[in-house]
């Protein structure tokens, strides 16, 4: 079986995006090395580094998005969109889900991410 180990968000700008996350995690990088960040959350990561192809703003965002779990969806949209990141989506239940929310983001790459409740397998 494969596990999740991280996500790589590439930027042109990357310590911007490193600001960003940091302000979104509420903590600095737990590890950076060679121009690259990562925080862990949960148990992978989330890398941010250059890369000589990437130039300017995703321009297809719905293509890739990450999602972070919170069991208070609304709090931390309202914490996150203080800061500054663009809102996608106000907190929403998905096809009448109420035990469900989702609010999606973009950050200053136009990457979107989501806030998500936590999964409840039955």
């Amino acid at each position: 079986m494969l596990h999740f180990s991280s996500i790589l968000l590439f930027s042109e700008n990357p310590r911007k995006l490193v600001e960003f996350y940091r302000k979104i995690f509420r903590k600095k990088p737990d590890w950076s090395e060679n121009g690259f960040c990562a925080f862990m959350t949960g148990k992978g990561f989330i890398t941010i580094g250059p890369h000589d192809k990437v130039r300017g703003k995703n321009k297809n965002p719905e293509r890739m998005m990450f999602n972070l779990e919170t069991k208070d969806v609304k709090r931390e949209f309202g914490r996150i969109k203080k800061i500054g990141a663009a809102v996608i989506a106000e907190p929403y239940h998905p096809m009448e889900a109420q035990d469900m929310t989702i609010a999606t983001f973009a950050d200053p790459d136009n990457n979107y991410f989501q806030l998500v409740t936590p999964w409840e397998s039955e």
